[in-house]
């Protein structure tokens, strides 16, 4: 047996060798074709994955905002992770409606509530239009005019492409640091309802306590459904909306699989690092320990708040596991990259870089300075950092939710005096619905009190800073108020401020600067004051951004020339292909992981308290053994989670993980501990990628929540 088992690692350790090119990359559509994906086990036609009508297998796939679906029915059924549909589940609860923790059902169409928040955007297309983005940029450009010339380049054909109707939703993204540019078009749909999502005993069982871990038993996933107007237009929720058609469903597959198995996965990875420097890398490094320090923080004084108070829990639960999810995200990094000799691995590859570089005078004349330059750039920037990091957390997600509804209110009405193509992207009129969305929503993920006492925190904290470091609008407040003073300045703010109603919030936007102004409101006048920093450090964060792409573009045009194009551009929330086989791994000595867990493995992990407590009707069907046609014959069980050698990062949650044929055998969730460093550097025989297996989804909705017409309308035939 021993004999054996050693030549099956040794046939997945050759098939690993086989896949390594995939490892490390996150695929744009037209680059499949160079992959010779049915050499690798790709038993579909390539040419079926994506096509420009879309009807592809990658049109199938939605971009969720900041996380990644997909339609399984052709009523517009949307499958994804329990996590990326959580925001929606937060918002509509309350004490006498718990969705956090019990889950919702709707069992019928109905009775589906909106999902407020959320948008699905269908891929239609795409496109590179380098030539016509940089075609008018004139030479001796300083940084910052070079931004704003390339900028409005963009903004021009997204406008353009979005008079092709209502609901056309367009982008332009940059590929290796400006070497080229693509415009995506998308159909976005804004109607989005929640149908089904199982309680947070199994959608979230093992908690924070499992994130990123493995072995996993987690029920991550959630069904939403897309509606569009009679006229097939992409509108807000409206009761006659019907649900959508979508040209392209996936086929669902209950055949399982084995080690060594061909798979893939398509989706929205949100940003990946793999292309920087060794001066970025520790930079980023430096960047962690100080977020590490700064989310420790907010979640003990939040996770105190919603101590014996349900209704400020369940406030501030989304903010709390986005903080917590990140916190272990970049402790796995420090980790990983220390035991991995990742720093090390960066400066071997400079070194052969510039071995390369010195063989050719050309290289040498074009590259041979370009990783001096960005290391000179990165201590420059820096120092522009600290001080632009202190004002920009102060009104950001984590501080104040007052305060940054000031500070959106006082950027959109200064905005909104411009005309639209002058204005920065995210105030022009077609994100305006956005903004006021935001703003409505935000009166369900904070608490008046708690929103005090935590700007109180965060101010006192701010007082260990060095002066220069301090908002200018702050600065004497901090520094010559004592505790009880500053206290006294922070009620006072809230005491007469007219912020904590959404509808005044909504009234605000509508007026011109000098209305706003002239309420007195003190939070308004703040932001306001902010707001005038806020300007100079973006215009400097702006010309810092440019110097730094031109220099990278030096830089990565360099790596496409030494590579032979053959590397990936980073992950840019842009649809992207990855691949690998079924696997375990080895995260240190003598210890191997299975590349499936079970439902014995959940009952095996219950304490009876969550994260680890069990519901009793899932014990019950597993003491019958009542698995319907969801049991794994090879492991006489409901399998649960697996793994593949796919690598993936934030944005691809809810993305469909896919069988050699094409068929949907799980939707990723996560990745492994150990694989978290793939963001800046791919390790393939740690890199490993967390999916609930479907099989568990279709058991626990069909057995554990009896919602038998979901099953019937996923078509499993």
């Amino acid at each position: 047996m021993k004999l054996l088992r050693y030549l099956i690692l040794l046939t997945f350790s050759v098939l690993i060798i086989t896949f390594s090119f995939a490892d490390d990359g996150m695929w744009m559509p037209h680059q499949m074709k160079n992959l010779d994906l049915k050499a690798l086990g790709l038993q579909m036609d390539p040419a079926d994955l994506y096509k420009k009508d879309g009807t592809g297998l990658m049109s199938a796939v939605v971009h969720l905002g900041g996380g990644t679906g997909e339609f399984v029915s052709d009523e517009g059924l949307i499958l994804t992770n329990h996590h990326v549909a959580f925001g929606a589940l937060q918002r509509a609860s309350d004490k006498e409606h718990d969705y956090i923790q019990n889950g919702f059902i709707a069992w019928e169409k109905s009775e589906e509530i909106p999902a407020s928040g959320y948008i699905a955007d269908v891929l239609l297309g795409y496109e590179e239009v380098t030539e016509l983005i940089l075609s008018n940029i004139e030479q001796g450009l300083s940084p910052l005019e070079k931004y704003y010339a390339i900028e409005k380049n963009i903004k021009e054909l997204v406008a353009k492409t979005e008079e092709q109707g209502p609901d056309i939703r367009a982008s332009v993204a940059s590929m290796y640091s400006g070497n080229q540019y693509f415009l995506f078009r998308f159909k976005r749909l804004r109607d989005i309802r929640l149908v089904y999502a199982p309680p947070r005993d199994l959608g979230n069982y093992g908690g924070d306590i499992d994130n990123w871990m493995w072995p996993r038993h987690t029920c991550d996933f959630s069904f939403l459904r897309a509606y569009v107007s009679q006229e097939n237009e992409g509108s807000g929720y409206h009761a006659d909306n019907i649900p959508y058609k979508p040209k392209a469903v996936m086929k669902i597959s209950l055949d399982g699989f084995k080690d060594g198995d061909f798979s893939f996965v398509m989706g929205y990875p949100g940003r990946t690092y793999r292309n920087y420097t060794l001066a970025e890398l520790q930079a980023d490094l430096d960047d962690m320990k100080e977020s590490i320090s700064l989310r420790k923080d907010i979640i003990a004084f939040l996770e105190q708040a919603g101590e014996g108070n349900r209704e400020v829990e369940i406030k501030y639960a989304g903010t709390i596991k986005g903080l917590n999810n990140g916190l272990k995200n970049y402790q796995g990094k420090l980790e990983g990259m220390q035991k991995a000799g990742i720093l090390n691995k960066k400066e071997k590859q400079e070194q052969e870089f510039l071995a390369w570089v010195a063989q050719s005078p050309e290289r040498k004349q074009r590259y041979g300075t370009v990783l001096q330059d960005i290391d000179q750039f990165m201590k420059k920037y820096q120092e522009f950092s600290q001080k632009n990091d202190v004002l920009s957390q102060l009104g950001g997600r984590y501080s104040s939710a007052l305060l940054s509804q000031a500070s959106t209110i006082i950027r959109t009405t200064q905005e909104r005096q411009k005309p639209d193509m002058e204005r920065e992207t995210q105030f022009q009129e077609r994100n305006l619905p956005y903004i006021k969305q935001r703003i409505e929503l935000a009166e369900r993920s904070y608490d008046l009190n708690t929103d005090r006492a935590l700007l109180k925190h965060n101010l006192k904290k701010m007082q260990d800073l060095p002066p220069e470091q301090l908002p200018r609008a702050l600065r004497d407040i901090l520094i010559q108020k004592s505790e009880q003073e500053l206290n006294a300045y922070v009620d006072k703010l809230y005491s007469e401020t007219i912020l904590a109603s959404p509808e005044k919030r909504l009234s605000l936007i509508e007026m011109t600067p000098e209305q706003v102004l002239a309420t007195k409101d003190p939070f308004l006048l703040l932001a306001a004051q902010m707001e005038e920093e806020m300007k100079e450090l973006r215009e400097e964060n702006k010309a810092l951004s440019q110097e730094r792409a031109d220099l990278k573009k030096i830089y990565l045009e360099a790596l496409l020339e030494m590579y032979e194009g053959k590397i990936s551009p980073d992950a840019n929330s842009t649809i992207r292909f990855t691949y690998g086989v079924i696997d375990g791994y080895t995260p240190r000595d003598a210890v191997y992981y299975e590349s499936q867990t079970t439902l014995k493995g959940v009952l095996e992990k219950e304490t009876g308290e969550f994260p680890f407590h069990v519901p009793e009707k899932l014990k019950q069907l597993y003491a019958e053994r009542d698995f319907g046609p969801y049991m794994d014959k090879e492991l006489q069980d409901i399998p649960v989670c697996f793994l593949n050698t796919t690598n993936v990062t934030g944005g691809n949650s809810g993305s469909p993980t896919f069988n050699a044929k094409g068929e949907q055998t799980g939707i990723i969730f996560d990745m492994t501990y150990e694989s978290v460093t793939g963001d800046y550097y791919v390790i393939p025989e740690l890199q490993r990628t967390i999916s609930v297996d479907i099989r568990y989804v279709l058991f626990v909705t069909e057995k554990f929540s009896k919602a038998m017409h979901v099953i019937e309308e996923l078509d499993l035939n």
